[in-house]
């Protein structure tokens, strides 16, 4: 596929996972490495047609800020695939736990079926995608179900844990599945522990996080007809980051994945 036609399937994908975007985007915009307009111009159209996948801004600042892109493609490409977030998961994870998540979290669920398979899973059911997530669980032997959002109060007192998976997160607050608040703060209010996982490339500077909300969450529509939620952190225990799994507050005071380039928060439309 020629780059640039690379470059506008990625800005027209639904639904995909959100490694497998950043990693066609860094091959389609490492061909811009001679021409910087392009590039910004490139970055500026995909996080205004992607806003809500976090690894994209994390992606394009890098690019942008680089003085040799092809060079750092393939680093945040590496670093992609080297992402330790999810072995962190499995390792804080209770022996036996049955896990409470809502929607299709990819990081969750692949760590549930590679290196967890003494723990369950609930899920609760968003847009048909409850069936589809169990049977990719039972594939790998999880013991798994699925319910729909009435349930939700069920599934947080019947789960160990409840995980929810950001897509893009500040030190103060996370873009999480619809479903996702109210999962959470029924688990908060029942006793049952929250954990929040923030992959590489997630957690953004302040700057991004309100661009990005501004464009996610359209204020001049009613919030049922929202893609996604936004969840305080007030309402998270623990987060699992690649690094480390800290307290939910804690990470007030960590450091975003990238810097900020201020030109990428022009909207090209």
């Amino acid at each position: 596929m020629h780059p640039i036609e690379q470059l506008r399937h990625v800005a027209r994908a639904n639904g995909a996972d959100a490694r497998l975007l950043v990693e066609e985007a860094a091959s389609a915009l490492r061909v811009f490495g001679r021409d910087p307009a392009g590039l910004l111009t490139g970055c500026r159209r995909l996080l205004t047609r992607q806003p809500a996948v976090g690894p994209l801004w994390w992606m394009c600042t890098r690019l942008v800020l680089s003085a040799d892109q092809r060079t750092e493609a393939r680093a945040v490409v590496e670093e992609l695939r080297a992402d330790t977030t999810g072995r962190r998961l499995a390792e804080t994870l209770p022996d036996g736990a049955t896990v409470g998540m809502i929607g299709w979290p990819d990081l969750v669920v692949e760590t549930l079926g590679r290196r967890r398979g003494d723990c369950s899973a609930l899920i609760v059911d968003v847009d048909g995608l409850g069936l589809s997530v169990t049977r990719r669980l039972e594939r790998d032997d999880i013991e798994a179900e699925y319910f729909d959002g009435s349930r939700i109060a069920g599934v947080a007192a019947e789960s160990d844990v409840v995980v929810l998976e950001a897509a893009a997160a500040s030190p103060a607050a996370a873009l999480v599945d619809v479903g996702g608040l109210a999962l959470a703060a029924t688990a908060k209010a029942i006793g049952r522990p929250v954990w929040l996982v923030v992959p590489v490339g997630c957690l953004l500077p302040e700057p991004y996080w309100r661009t990005l909300v501004e464009r996610v969450i359209d204020v001049d529509k009613p919030a049922f007809v929202a893609n996604a939620e936004v969840i305080g952190l007030g309402l998270v225990d623990r987060v699992v980051r690649p690094e480390t799994v800290i307290d939910g507050a804690a990470l007030a005071s960590t450091s975003p994945d990238c810097a900020t380039a201020p030109e990428l928060l022009v909207e090209v439309r």
